[in-house]
C-alpha cells in the first residue's frame, strides 16, 4: 500500500477486500504521526485507543460501514469522548469530555477509528497556527507539511499538517472564517466548508453560532463528499458534468495575490474551461463594505456569550474570564483582553465602542444585505458558484509575527465573505508553486444548500487537477 497515495476511499475499499488490517493501518498513521512530531500536529494521539478500535473491528466490525476500520484525526475543539478538550488552550488542556460530539459519533458510528486530537490556532481565533501552548517539536506553531519553516494555516492547523503530510487521508476541522479551506489550501488537501447548519454544532468549543462550522477535510474531494455523506446523510456523490458548469470571477477577489498563486488560478481556470466549464466575470460591488460591517461585529460579539454557555457545558467551573487569563498565545490574548472580555469592538481611527449596537446592526442589516449580495449574484448570473484562490498567497513564515492582524486580514480576504454569508464552500488542491513549490488551492463557494452540488464539481476536479504530489 503506497501511503503517500492512500485516499480514505482507498482505505475503505482495501479493508473491505481484506487487503489490508484496520490494526496495520491504524499502527501504520501512529507510527507516521510519532515520526513528524515537528509538525506539531497533534495535541493528543490516543495509541491505546486507536488500536483498540482497530483490533475489534478486524475481530468482529461490519466491513460494509462507510469509513469501517479507517484512521482519521479530530480538531481539538472538537469533544471526543475519553480525549482531552483543550480548543488549544492552557485553561481546558484537562477538560475530558463524558461523550462525543455528534458530529464525532457520526463517524464513529460509521466505523472510523479516531487516532488523536489534532493542534489548532488558540481558540481558534486565528489563521496561522501559531500557538505557544503546546508543542511537540522543538518551535511553537503548527508547520507546514511541505515545509517546516512556515504556517499551517488556521485554525484547523493540525488537521490540514497531519493531511499534507500523509499521516492520515481524512479528518475534521471547524470554521469560522476560513478555518478549515485555509490549511487545507496551504497543505494542499481538500474541504468543504458546510451551509451552515448543515451539522449539528453541539460539542464544539464555539466563536460564533452565526457563523461556526465543523467541515470536513480530505485527501481528494471524494473523500470530503464520503465524510460529508456519513455526517449529513443522502445518497453516494457523482462527479458533475463539467460541460454543465456555470462559474462567476470577480475581479475584487484577485488581488493582493502571489505570483504563484496568481499563475496556478489562472493556469486552473484556462484548464477549467478546456474541459468545457463556462467561466463569465461578474461584479460584487458592495462586497467588502457588507463584508467589514458584518465580520468581526459577528464573532467578536458573539465569542463571550457563547463561550460562557460552552463553559458551563464543560462542568469544568471556569469563567471566562479565567479561561482569558491563562491565554497563552499573544494575539489571541489580546483579542479576548480587549475586545470579547469588555464587550467591545473598534470604530473609527482605532477608538473602542460598545458592542452591541454594532452587533445588532450586524445582524438586522450587513449580514441580510450580504445574503442577498450573493443569492442576487448566483441568481442573476445563472452560476452554480463563484471561484478565487482560497489564499491570495502560498504559506508564509511561521513565528509570532504570522499571527498579526494584517497577516489575519490578508489571509481570510477571500474566504471570509462567504462564512458570513452562511454559504458552503469547497477548497480544491490545484498546483505546488512554480517557484515556491508549495501548495495553491482554488474555492467555490455556492448558494445556501447547494453543498452536493459543490462536491460534485469538486470531483469533477479532481480528475482535471490530479492529486498533488507528496512533500519531500
Amino acid at each position: 500500500m503506497d501511503f503517500d497515495q492512500l485516499t480514505l476511499s482507498q482505505a475503505v475499499a482495501d479493508l473491505r477486500a481484506g487487503k489490508v488490517t484496520s490494526t496495520a493501518l491504524t499502527s501504520e498513521v501512529l507510527s507516521r504521526a510519532k515520526a513528524h512530531a515537528e509538525l506539531n500536529a497533534f495535541v493528543t494521539l490516543d495509541v491505546v485507543g486507536a488500536l483498540k478500535a482497530a483490533a475489534a473491528f478486524d475481530t468482529s466490525g461490519d466491513k460494509t460501514k462507510p469509513l469501517g476500520g479507517v484512521p482519521i484525526v479530530i480538531k481539538d475543539n472538537i469533544e471526543v469522548v475519553g480525549l482531552p478538550c483543550s480548543a488549544g488552550t492552557p485553561a481546558l488542556k484537562d477538560y475530558v469530555p463524558k461523550a462525543d460530539a455528534p458530529v464525532v459519533a457520526k463517524l464513529r458510528a460509521a466505523g472510523a477509528v479516531i487516532i488523536g486530537k489534532t493542534s489548532m490556532h488558540e481558540l481558534a481565533f486565528g489563521v496561522s497556527g501559531y500557538n505557544t501552548a503546546f508543542k511537540t517539536g522543538a518551535e511553537f506553531g503548527v508547520r507546514n507539511a511541505y515545509d517546516r519553516t512556515l504556517i499551517a494555516g488556521g485554525s484547523s492547523s493540525g488537521t490540514g499538517a497531519a493531511l499534507g503530510a500523509r499521516i492520515v487521508a481524512g479528518g475534521l476541522g471547524t470554521d469560522t472564517g476560513g478555518s478549515v479551506r485555509v490549511p487545507a489550501a496551504l497543505n494542499g488537501c481538500a474541504a468543504l466548508r458546510p451551509t451552515v447548519g448543515r451539522y449539528p454544532q453541539e460539542g464544539i468549543a464555539p466563536i460564533s453560532h452565526t457563523r461556526d462550522t465543523a467541515g470536513p477535510m480530505a485527501a481528494t474531494m471524494a473523500d470530503v463528499a464520503l465524510l460529508d455523506r456519513v455526517i449529513a446523510g443522502g445518497d453516494a456523490i457523482a462527479p458533475a458534468d463539467l460541460k454543465q458548469v456555470r462559474i462567476g470571477i470577480a475581479r475584487s477577489m484577485l488581488t493582493n495575490l502571489d505570483a504563484d498563486t496568481e499563475a496556478a488560478f489562472h493556469a486552473a481556470i484556462a484548464k477549467m474551461k478546456a474541459q468545457g466549464v463556462t467561466v463569465v466575470e461578474i461584479e460584487m460591488p458592495e462586497l467588502t463594505e457588507l463584508n467589514g460591517q458584518a465580520s468581526f461585529p459577528v464573532a467578536l460579539y458573539e465569542a463571550y456569550d457563547d463561550m460562557v454557555v460552552y463553559l458551563k457545558h464543560t462542568g469544568t467551573g471556569l469563567s471566562i474570564e479565567a479561561l482569558a487569563e491563562k491565554i497563552s498565545s499573544a494575539d489571541v490574548k489580546g483579542i479576548y483582553d480587549g475586545m470579547v472580555i469588555p464587550r467591545k469592538l473598534p470604530g473609527p481611527d482605532n477608538a473602542l465602542f460598545d458592542a452591541r449596537p454594532i452587533y445588532d446592526a450586524a445582524i438586522r442589516t450587513a449580514r441580510p444585505a450580504l445574503q442577498a449580495l450573493y443569492g442576487n449574484t448566483f441568481a442573476s448570473n445563472k452560476l452554480d458558484a463563484v471561484a478565487f484562490p482560497t489564499t491570495p498567497r502560498v504559506a508564509i513564515a511561521s513565528n509570532p509575527e504570522s499571527s498579526s492582524l494584517e497577516n489575519f486580514g490578508l489571509i481570510i480576504q477571500n474566504t471570509d465573505s462567504g462564512s458570513n454569508a452562511g454559504i458552503p464552500g469547497v477548497q480544491i488542491p490545484i498546483a505546488l508553486g512554480a517557484t515556491s513549490k508549495m501548495p495553491v488551492g482554488l474555492e467555490l463557494d455556492g448558494p445556501a444548500g447547494s453543498d452536493r452540488r459543490l462536491l460534485a464539481i469538486g470531483m469533477a476536479l479532481d480528475a482535471v487537477f490530479g492529486r498533488l504530489p507528496p512533500p519531500r
